[in-house]
């Protein structure tokens, strides 16, 4: 399973939540989401991990240390099944496993159940940033 292979799973798995999404797109604080997407007032980050290491170099960037400077209300990695534990995960981050015929096996959310997103756990976040993903996008649109 590679990184892209990730990507575009978690880019659909997003678009079953979110009106629109983009994939790998830089942030005013240099954060890179591998996938983001929007809905009304919420918005779904996914970090796609493929090893171990990279999982834990990712501890180390600075939004992730100071997660208020991040972006995405919910916050998901998504990995081959096995990767991490549930144990892992940073506070308020959840967990999109996928197996090897690139289906989603296992879905682990600590932000709220069912689809009500306006009332589930929201993470602090950096709202310029987001707003300079949407301004990129809205750039790129003539």
């Amino acid at each position: 399973m590679t990184h892209s292979d990730l990507v575009e799973i978690g880019y659909k798995w997003i678009l079953k939540k979110c009106s629109f999404a983009f994939k790998e797109m830089k942030c005013l604080n240099n954060e890179i989401p591998d996938v983001i997407g929007f809905r009304s007032n919420v918005s779904f980050l996914i970090e796609a991990k493929t090893s171990k290491s990279d999982f834990l170099i990712d501890k180390k960037k600075p939004f992730r240390i100071k997660p208020e400077l991040g972006v995405g209300d919910f916050r998901f990695f998504i990995t081959p099944v096995g990767l991490i534990s549930i144990e892992e995960l940073p506070d308020n981050w959840g967990l999109i496993e996928v197996n090897q015929k690139g289906k989603v096996e296992n879905e682990y959310n600590p932000f709220g159940k069912g689809n009500i997103y306006s009332v589930w756990i929201k993470n602090k976040k950096n709202k310029e940033a987001e707003f300079n993903i949407l301004y990129s996008a809205l750039r790129r649109q003539k």
